[in-house]
């Protein structure tokens, strides 16, 4: 185990499974004590189970406001602190722009907007106060492009952009590092999978992300990146 983050508390959305699920995993390998939140209290649970207490679950829909302010404040009040938050939990749906109902409008903005924008909020909050702070969110290569039958889509990754760049730059005075990954088409069915079946996908690692993502909560103060491009060849800065 790598002691880096040793001391220092983690909050990870969309914890049940691909991304979100990886970085947990990953943050945790490396000694830092993490909350992991989702919807679905019984994968949290099997997910997690090997952990014990040393990782806390909490089942929490993001796309309640309320819900999620609550979740933040209890991770703080029981880790003391809350270092880095990574918001993993999200949404696809595709087809045309003109086929789309508001049935799915809602609910992609609702988990991929709404509820990246309800965490960022409160967490940065509370690391405003503590002085510093790290806030990653999982957005897409449909965040900084678009093409036809993902445009619902891609208009709230674009808006978890826009977001991130704001408050990199309401951060910066604070030393709040705020950055975004945007990946490709990421093998998120295959977390628990070798890494020969992941190969054979032909798709990202979910846990290539979290690598990324661990990398990011260990940049210098003086380090800024908003935006970190991740496709089969790597990370394009």
């Amino acid at each position: 185990m790598d002691n880096s983050f040793v001391g220092k508390s983690v909050m990870v959305t969309g914890a049940t499974s691909g991304i979100g699920g990886a970085v947990a995993r990953a943050f945790r390998s490396n000694g830092a004590r993490v909350a992991a939140v989702g919807r679905n209290e019984v994968a949290l649970n099997e997910l997690y189970a090997a952990d014990g207490n040393e990782a806390l679950r909490i089942p929490a829909d993001v796309t309640d406001h309320e819900v999620m302010r609550r979740v933040v404040e209890d991770v703080i009040r029981t880790f003391g602190r809350l270092d880095v938050l990574v918001n993993a939990a999200g949404h696809i749906s595709t087809g045309t722009i003109e086929n789309t109902d508001l049935v799915a409008w809602d609910a992609l903005m609702n988990v991929n907007l709404r509820g990246t924008f309800f965490c960022c909020r409160t967490a940065f909050k509370h690391m405003k106060a503590l002085g510093e702070g790290v806030i990653i969110n999982i957005s897409s290569v449909a965040g900084v492009q678009a093409w036809a039958g993902t445009g619902v889509y891609s208009a709230s990754k674009h808006g978890v952009m826009a977001l991130t760049k704001a408050l990199a730059d309401e951060g910066r005075p604070f030393n709040i590092k705020v950055s975004a990954i945007c990946p490709g088409g990421v093998a998120d069915e295959l977390v628990d999978a070798t890494p020969e079946e992941i190969l054979r996908s032909e798709k990202i690692s979910p846990f290539d992300i979290a690598e990324t993502a661990v990398y990011l909560s260990t940049l210098g103060k003086f380090a800024v990146v908003q935006e970190i491009v991740v496709n089969r060849l790597g990370a394009d800065w």
